[in-house]
């Protein structure tokens, strides 16, 4: 077997937690009866707080009429509301409603689990470590989805 610098193990690592992200959202979603898309606008929410139904779907690279779809669902579950924008009323903003928080509990418990091996003490460094991961390969992906929508409009 080849040896792996630092780096290597870095990335293989990264992509063992996006898996283990990804899995974690499917089972998730199964369990509380969802869509998949449906726990990702919850955790858009969760962290990015009240947004435009046009940011959401910008997040979630979701067209305008998918993500009516999405918000209508969202709002007949009881998970989210719109409500008026407070300086542009031609705009709504989309929140998590009682049942989106406690979903968000649900989901917290579970994520925190995750961290039951990690000593207090080293949390707050790997808080800011992935925080400047996911800033970083944020970034890089919406770069790159730049560059992919600028070649399709030649």
């Amino acid at each position: 077997m080849p040896q792996h610098d630092a780096s290597d193990e870095a990335v293989r690592s990264l992509r063992a937690l996006i898996l283990a992200g990804e899995r974690y959202r499917q089972v998730l979603s199964d369990h509380l009866g969802l869509g998949t898309t449906d726990t990702q606008a919850i955790s858009y929410l969760t962290v990015h707080g009240d947004r435009g139904q046009n940011e959401l779907a910008a997040d979630l690279g979701l067209s305008s009429g998918a993500s009516t779809a999405l918000v209508d669902r969202l709002e007949r579950e009881g998970i989210a509301e719109r409500y008026p924008h407070p300086n542009d009323r031609r705009r709504t903003l989309v929140r998590l409603a009682d049942r989106g928080h406690a979903i968000v509990d649900l989901s917290r418990q579970w994520l925190l689990a995750s961290f039951q091996d990690v000593p207090p003490a080293d949390q707050q460094a790997i808080a800011a470590a992935l925080r400047s991961i996911a800033e970083q390969l944020l970034q890089r992906s919406d770069k790159i989805a730049q560059q992919d929508n600028n070649s399709h409009d030649v």
